[in-house]
């Protein structure tokens, strides 16, 4: 699994823009819960641009519960009002990116629960990739090599065997944010990456013996450096 820095503000005009038309859209045609959406095909052609930004728009829109889509049979308003829809497409388009400190915060609130459920819930196969990412960060940190990547995949891999889905999606939602971020700001010096070999090893130890309050404590260590440094530098 490779991790891409997206072309976040391009991406997000071009999604802005396509949610927008297919609001007006809905309104124009007077659909309703239940109506279906013309396919990616006709909505890309519609609207000129390519299916896969129409497929990111409407997958957006289904994780706001607005848009709903059927595999074979297409995609349909949800089961939702229309002044509601529009409101709720309204404060979509108004979301404003996330400050650095905003997404430091929330990762840290999802790592902790999501480390927990890793302790309880992980099978012997998660444990294992949960190692292979744990080798792959001390591989490339030895190395004089920047490992930012792979630390954030130690980090999915432990939000994957946490076993809940909504919990996975966020850190996969966040992780693209994270990585230009810390490009940025230049968080992590050299220092703190080997620190960080032997943290992650305390916290794959802990996800190893299933004892979940161990594993929430060691995470907890874990960011101490990073929320410290959020919080100096705002």
């Amino acid at each position: 699994m490779k991790l891409e820095i997206l072309t976040k503000n391009d991406n997000k005009v071009v999604q802005n823009e396509i949610i927008s038309n297919i609001r007006d859209l809905i309104n124009q045609k007077n659909l309703e819960p239940g109506d279906k959406l013309p396919s990616e095909r006709m909505l890309s052609e519609k609207f000129g641009v390519s299916r896969n930004n129409i497929r990111e728009a409407i997958q957006k829109l289904e994780f706001y519960g607005l848009l709903r889509s059927i595999p074979q049979s297409g995609t349909f308003v949800a089961n939702i009002g229309i002044i509601a829809l529009n409101g709720m497409i309204d404060d979509i388009l108004r979301l404003e990116d996330p400050d650095f400190k905003s997404l430091v915060e929330t990762r840290i609130l999802l790592e902790l629960k999501t480390v927990r459920l890793a302790a309880i819930r992980r099978s012997d196969g998660q444990l294992r990739a949960i190692k292979k990412a744990l080798d792959d960060y001390a591989d490339k940190v030895l190395q004089g090599k920047d490992a930012m990547q792979e630390d954030l995949l130690f980090h999915l891999k432990i939000a994957e065997a946490s076993g809940n889905s909504t919990l996975n999606t966020l850190m996969l939602m966040i992780t693209p944010e994270i990585i230009t971020n810390f490009e940025k700001h230049h968080v992590c010096d050299k220092k703190m990456a080997v620190r960080a070999i032997e943290e992650h090893s305390n916290i794959y130890e802990a996800i190893e013996q299933q004892n979940p309050q161990l594993a929430k404590v060691r995470m907890k260590l874990h960011f101490d450096a990073l929320y410290q440094y959020c919080y100096k530098t705002s």
